[in-house]
């Protein structure tokens, strides 16, 4: 089990949560939901779940750096 990558709870009947929720923005606004998540994890780190949560803050950045890269707006 990968709770950074692939954590089982973030999928349901083959679908990922992280696609159900793009499905349903602009790419304007998962680049925003993307970087809210950045800000949360980082932010907590210390106080809640320590290094997982900067390796979480990481994926989300690098997320965020790919829909860019895909949908520059």
């Amino acid at each position: 089990m990968d709770p950074v990558n692939k954590p089982p709870h973030y999928n349901q009947g083959g679908i990922e949560c992280i696609e159900a929720i793009k499905a349903s923005m602009s790419p304007l606004g998962f680049q925003g939901y993307l970087k809210g998540n950045v800000m949360k994890y980082t932010w907590r780190f210390r106080h809640k779940n320590g290094l997982q949560d900067l390796e979480k803050a990481n994926w989300y950045l690098n997320k965020l750096r790919d829909e860019l890269k895909a949908n520059p707006v």
